[in-house]
């Protein structure tokens, strides 16, 4: 039983009852290591209907982009997730290494001050000025623990972490060997060991990858949603899951202006209106789904605590202005010039002109 005052459980807690249902009642072939077969992590993923229940799914998109992704874990190649931000990579890395491990939690967080002891391993310095080197002084990172253990690792942000350091990655994915020289000992990987990456090229800062480390990986890209409806889906999914923590109501967040921030963030994104009749100017940020989300977190808050319980284009307002003006001088021309030929043409969106024109007013 998971304590309810988790903000953010681990996957495997969440969706333990489902894993569980899936194991017990998979009787297709498992990889060494594997608790499920690569079938039943998809039907995980994807979601389903197996001997009378219902799989909840977690990630909505190409069910082939799926099955390449679980297939490639299977084989001695790496999975590399390449998406713009918001595109769910982290999301189904964490459900991926969930369904197969059992553990999402052996995760290396990639940033720009990133050094080889976080992807290799690192040592407890009192014990080294005491003892000098030694398996107990070893403070092994987390791809460490995965190889030893033959679980799955997860890189978040690859192209975050200095090329350098990214290059520590070649020999454990190619030789699946990680070298303690230090005590002449090295930690080969268990089967069921494979690394989950992630990255986004959109980002500054990012640093590309060496064509020897690209070549351990398979990558399989991570579009966003391909229709309104499904973007609208995925928003109201995660809403009402992140509300469920949060103390938040679903009922704070009507459907309606669900729909209004996913039509506003998709016509920026393709710099057309959906009926193709005006051409626009697209903001600088990525105005992604999860992105839309965070919007729509950040209205139920003003409304369940500031306002009538019910969000309303008011609380709307506040979110969509700090989502699309990243840069205050671009970025607000193009909501502006927006506002002005769309939203204000719009009849049923009087309210959300006259509430965004006041925020940048």
């Amino acid at each position: 039983m998971l304590p309810n005052d988790i903000i953010r459980p681990h996957v495997e807690d969440l969706y333990a009852d489902e894993i569980a249902f899936l194991i017990e009642n998979d009787d297709k072939s498992k990889p060494s290591n594997w608790q499920m077969s690569p079938w039943a992590v998809v039907t995980y993923l994807l979601g389903g209907k197996l001997k009378g229940k219902t799989i909840e799914p977690k990630y909505f998109g190409n069910r082939r982009l799926i099955e390449v992704a679980v297939a490639t874990l299977v084989t001695d190649r790496a999975l590399l997730l390449l998406g713009v931000p918001g595109t769910a990579k982290t999301w189904v890395a964490e459900h991926l290494a969930a369904a197969i491990s059992g553990n999402s939690k052996l995760l290396v967080q990639g940033t720009a001050g990133m050094n080889e002891e976080q992807i290799r391993y690192g040592w407890n310095y009192a014990r080294l000025i005491a003892e000098g080197p030694s398996q107990s002084a070893l403070v092994a990172s987390p791809v460490m623990t995965a190889m030893a253990t033959g679980k799955m690792a997860r890189v978040e942000e690859l192209t975050r972490i200095p090329s350098d350091v990214q290059d520590t990655l070649i020999t454990l994915l190619s030789e699946k060997v990680l070298p303690v020289p230090e005590l002449g000992i090295e930690i080969q990987a268990r089967k069921g060991f494979n690394l989950i990456a992630t990255a986004n090229d959109r980002d500054r800062g990012v640093n590309e990858l060496s064509s020897a480390l690209r070549r351990r990986f398979n990558t399989v890209v991570l579009p966003l949603p391909s229709t309104f409806e499904e973007e609208v889906k995925i928003v109201q999914n995660r809403v009402e899951k992140i509300g469920q923590t949060l103390d938040l109501s679903a009922k704070t967040a009507p459907l309606a202006e669900i729909q209004r921030l996913v039509k506003i963030f998709r016509e920026l994104r393709n710099g057309v209106t959906d009926d193709g009749a005006t051409r626009l100017k697209s903001p600088s940020a990525p105005l992604s789904t999860a992105e839309a989300i965070s919007v729509i977190t950040s209205g139920q808050a003003l409304a369940a605590h500031f306002g009538d319980g019910q969000m309303s284009a008011l609380d709307l307002a506040a979110g969509i202005t700090g989502a699309i003006i990243k840069d205050p001088v671009q970025d607000k021309t193009v909501w502006l010039e927006y506002l002005e030929t769309v939203v204000k043409t719009r009849e049923e969106w009087k309210d959300l002109y006259k509430a965004c024109r006041d925020m940048v007013s």
